[in-house]
């Protein structure tokens, strides 16, 4: 298994619909936060999601979160 890349050393912050969504682990997608099957090969699968009602989500965006695929602040430790 490959490290994760970390495409952003930020949060994504999304207002988010209800339903069900797959976010992005190992930091290779065109479409983050959310995964386009870039992680092909590398050992890393992404997270899936759901969103029960409308609402704002931080979608960790550097790929070391202890808790995904919310933001916990890990970015501000690399």
């Amino acid at each position: 298994m490959v490290e994760p890349q970390c495409p952003q050393k930020a949060p994504y912050v999304k207002r988010e619909e209800a339903g069900e969504r797959w976010w992005c682990a190992c930091g290779r997608s065109k479409t983050q936060p959310y995964c386009d099957g870039s992680h092909a090969g590398t050992g890393i699968s992404p997270v899936r999601f759901a969103v029960d009602k409308p609402k704002q989500i931080a979608w960790c965006g550097c790929k070391r979160t202890k808790t995904p695929p919310c933001c916990d602040g890990s970015h501000a430790r690399i």
